[in-house]
């Protein structure tokens, strides 16, 4: 669907990864079975219900080619949320990460993302 999907992970949760070489994902993750992703589109949304208010949060964008079948493009739990979300069955590679970028919380208490997050 899009060649790049992001999903937002704490500070901590990101430094092992770096260190182990993939992320196993958040707690979230481990208990429905898959890492969340978002697109570009859907990103801001997913930051304001799931990690409102969290300071130490980093953007991931992977390159959605790169994680093969273990990928689907999935409805949001319940139809909660209009579209479909990727979802990646399969720990995340560093390999397939194209950038890691820390997402301050801006003074309106919202999260400050780069450019080209519309």
């Amino acid at each position: 669907m899009e060649p790049l999907i992001y999903t937002l992970v704490r500070g901590e949760d990101w430094r092992a990864a770096e260190s182990a070489g993939a992320y196993h994902g958040s707690a979230d993750d481990r208990r429905d079975g898959f890492l969340h992703f978002s697109g570009a589109a859907q990103l801001r949304a997913s930051a304001a219900k799931h990690r409102a208010g969290e300071a130490d949060l980093w953007m991931i964008e992977a390159e959605a080619a790169a994680l093969g079948e273990a990928l689907r493009w999935e409805p949001a739990a319940g139809g909660s949320r209009p579209g479909l979300f990727p979802h990646l069955y399969a720990p995340l590679p560093l390999a397939a990460v194209r950038r890691a970028v820390h997402v301050p919380l801006g003074a309106d208490g919202r999260h400050a993302f780069p450019a080209g997050i519309p």
